[in-house]
């Protein structure tokens, strides 16, 4: 990998509702799996270390200090990355829809979702976003699933000075061609790389689409995972140009989880 090159990745996954363990676990699972193959960037989806729950409540947040996710803390730092875990956090303001950004060194960035969706507010309150986060010399600028229904979000994230718009994701069959077509054209629009990562199907009560996907900074769609199954989403910035590949990456344990 050359100075100028860059391996991001979404990770496609099921969850166990309310577990924070055994998903904590199957995120490190995943996210080595990502490293191995050079990833500096792994990002899960809409509260993949809870479930999509909206029976969440503020007792069962999550904080970036949480023991449950020192192994995903160690293999950042080992791998002088970033995982972006999808979690219920706290503020004084009450409980958000967040993304606990472990960095190396033990850093920790949390960005939380700005826009809820229709329904959300019986249990979480709307967020402040969070600052960029800085991957070799590149900025990516995060979203939460509905916050991506917002164009001013993503015109942002480009103002601000984003190439990467990195969306962590709950989307249902129903919902999945109307969003990815505005990502891909927030891709176009503001030569940003996109990338999306979402539930593998059948991963709970309510159905999710699968297909995690990477555009690249013209629009054009690099890769597209299947619609069930663990899988990463992986993009590469050789300097020049954006190129995308998917690994399938299902066990026994995650076919069960899904069932």
């Amino acid at each position: 990998m050359t100075e100028s090159s860059l391996e991001i990745a979404a990770v496609q996954c099921t969850s166990v509702p309310r577990d924070v363990e055994a998903n904590a676990r199957d995120h490190a699972r995943l996210a080595a799996l990502a490293f191995a193959r050079g990833c500096q960037l792994v990002l899960f989806p809409e509260l993949s270390l809870t479930g999509y729950d909206l029976g969440l409540r503020g007792e069962e947040a999550v904080s970036a200090t949480d023991p449950r996710l020192a192994e995903l803390r160690a293999l950042a730092d080992a791998h002088s990355a970033v995982v972006v875990a999808g979690a219920p956090v706290v503020s004084t303001r009450g409980l958000h829809i967040g993304a606990i950004c472990l960095l190396p060194a033990g850093r920790v960035q949390v960005y939380t979702k700005q826009c809820l969706h229709e329904g959300e507010e019986v249990a979480f309150v709307p967020g402040s976003g969070g600052d960029p986060l800085s991957l070799l010399g590149k900025l990516v600028g995060l979203a939460i699933c509905a916050d991506v229904t917002h164009p001013e979000h993503a015109r942002s994230a480009k103002e601000r000075g984003c190439a990467i718009y990195a969306a962590g994701c709950f989307l249902t069959p129903s919902g999945y061609d109307a969003d990815c077509a505005l990502l891909q054209g927030y891709a176009r629009e503001h030569r940003m790389a996109v990338l999306m990562a979402n539930y593998a199907a059948a991963g709970g009560p309510v159905p999710a689409a699968g297909k995690s996907a990477i555009w690249s900074s013209d629009g054009k769609r690099l890769a597209q995972a299947p619609p069930e199954g663990d899988a990463i989403v992986a993009g590469r910035w050789d300097g020049n140009a954006w190129s995308g590949e998917v690994s399938c990456c299902s066990t026994a344990a995650s076919a069960r989880r899904a069932s």
